[in-house]
């Protein structure tokens, strides 16, 4: 019996290594928070709508209204898309474009409503000194100064109300935690919530020290735990930004503090509101009016998210189509070839250290699956299946994955290759092997990556393995484009077929 339990003990994969959180922190982690808005997007859209817009409004108006009398005229176009641009300009110069202004209605309104006059007064200013006054339809420029002012206003309504109801559900805030429970800690607490107008929402305050030598809660914040904590804080909930309490003299502990949090797809800063050290104000970036300086940025962030969101839905859906049918021939030789379903799904390491099922085509025999993939298949493994050493070799095991891309948007298509959880070099999981290990999930895994296509792809059975994969993943987080994805996407076909000794 003794014999038994023992070994169904040893077969039973490791329990997930997680840190203890205090109650006040699983108070905080456990309540539910839904996914952020970006306010650079959304201003980014609103200009866009706008010119839109207000271009239609022009076009139709001068479709109805113009040209069935005179023709068709190339000035009005010119018009129409000068006076919505100048429009675009004009908005922007008054310091509407920010997410603060559209939740408001007499500072948004009365500032738009005089910029879409002075854009008209321009035209007819322009029109009379150009001596064009004439050949302008006095009922046309009426109409669009009109019916252009209700359609914007109607517009900022509408977003007035979105605006606010993503407020109401905290997607416009910047979930922060402050890292100092001393003084200088609550002082920074009490600078952020004094400003009514800021975005930052402060969840609490950990420290580094001993508890008695940190207070209990800085300004109404509480305490959450001890720096050690806050990685596994940030994986439990969103945490947008960490902010550093400490002074710049204390560089020895805010190093050995970012050498444990750098890991963490957030932005960090070292506030200022204390320092007697002053810098050029530029050096500077702002929370209100609480200097900080920059220490660690989120990578693939705004518009920068949108462009890789576009291009894993559009090109992975594009890439499904033409996979389909060597997807419907991989799973006819599976079934064929050996008992069993002929895909399986495996636990792995997602976003931010988040836990995923990713889709591959079985390759293994039924009987010898490893949903954990805790043993590490090698060389002329017989577990392996005679179509199962072809499409691992070919990757064409991977294709599935297309799913995960388009359907359940946790995979990329370019990205670092997403580990499996239990994955191991001998018997040591991979982030006791590589320092900063984790950094690689600061994005969302990929389908192919920079480490694949440059070689470091299959077997993991050396401590250089996996330390170049981690290498080449963290250059490609560092040095993300959109060209980038481009090229790697491109280059892996080739490297599949040249670059595939370690893949069995």
């Amino acid at each position: 019996m003794l014999d038994a339990t023992a070994t169904a003990t040893a077969d039973r994969p490791p329990a997930e290594r997680r840190r203890r959180l205090s109650p006040a922190a699983l108070a905080v982690a456990s309540q539910k928070v839904k996914p952020a808005y970006s306010p650079i997007v959304i201003a980014g859209a609103v200009r866009a709508i706008d010119f839109v817009m207000l271009s239609l409004v022009g076009g139709a108006l001068y479709l109805f209204h113009v040209m069935p009398l005179d023709g068709f005229r190339f000035e009005y176009v010119a018009a129409v898309v000068g006076m919505t641009a100048t429009a675009v300009v004009c908005f922007q110069a008054a310091d509407i474009y920010q997410v603060q202004v559209f939740r408001e209605q007499l500072r948004q309104m009365t500032r738009m409503i005089s910029s879409w006059a002075l854009v008209f007064l321009l035209f007819i200013g322009v029109s009379f000194f150009a001596r064009l006054g004439s050949d302008v339809s006095r009922l046309w420029l009426a109409s669009f100064f009109l019916v252009g002012l209700a359609a914007l206003i109607a517009e900022r309504l509408c977003l007035r109300a979105m605006v606010r109801g993503w407020a109401r559900q905290g997607r416009l805030d910047r979930r922060t935690i402050i890292v100092g429970a001393d003084q200088n800690g609550e002082q920074l607490v009490e600078a952020l919530k004094v400003q009514s107008d800021s975005d930052i929402e402060v969840l609490g305050v950990f420290d580094d020290r001993n508890d008695d030598r940190a207070l209990d809660t800085c300004a109404g914040s509480p305490k959450l735990g001890k720096v050690d904590d806050i990685v596994e804080f940030a994986r439990r909930t969103r945490v947008d930004l960490v902010l550093f309490a400490l002074p710049i003299s204390a560089e020895t502990r805010i190093l050995q503090m970012l050498k444990k949090l750098w890991v963490l797809p957030v932005d960090i800063r070292l506030s200022a509101h204390t320092n007697k050290l002053r810098f050029r104000p530029r050096s500077y970036s702002y929370l209100g009016e609480v200097p900080t300086l920059e220490m660690y940025e989120a990578p693939i962030t705004d518009w920068d998210l949108v462009m890789k969101w576009l291009f894993d839905h559009v090109v992975g859906a594009a890439v499904l189509l033409l996979a389909l049918p060597v997807m419907g021939l991989v799973a006819l030789a599976i079934r064929l070839d050996s008992p069993g379903p002929v895909l399986f799904r495996q636990k792995r390491f997602g976003f931010n250290n988040g836990r995923i099922d990713v889709f591959k085509f079985r390759s293994l025999y039924h009987h010898e699956a490893d949903p954990t993939a805790s043993k590490v298949v090698t060389r002329n493994d017989p577990r392996v299946t005679r179509v199962g050493h072809f499409i691992r070799k070919t990757s064409l095991d991977e294709l599935p994955q297309l799913f995960n891309v388009v359907f359940k948007s946790n995979l990329s298509l370019v990205g670092p290759r997403p580990h499996a959880v239990q994955g191991k070099l001998q018997s040591r999981l991979f982030d006791e092997t590589v320092d900063g290990y984790f950094a690689r999930h600061r994005v969302k895994p990929g389908i192919t990556g920079w480490a694949q296509i440059n070689g470091w792809r299959g077997e993991v059975d050396s401590e250089q393995k996996i330390q170049k994969r981690v290498e080449f993943d963290l250059y490609y987080i560092e040095n993300w484009s959109a060209l980038f994805d481009l090229y790697i996407l491109l280059k892996t076909p080739l490297a599949l077929m040249t670059k595939n000794e370690n893949a069995y």
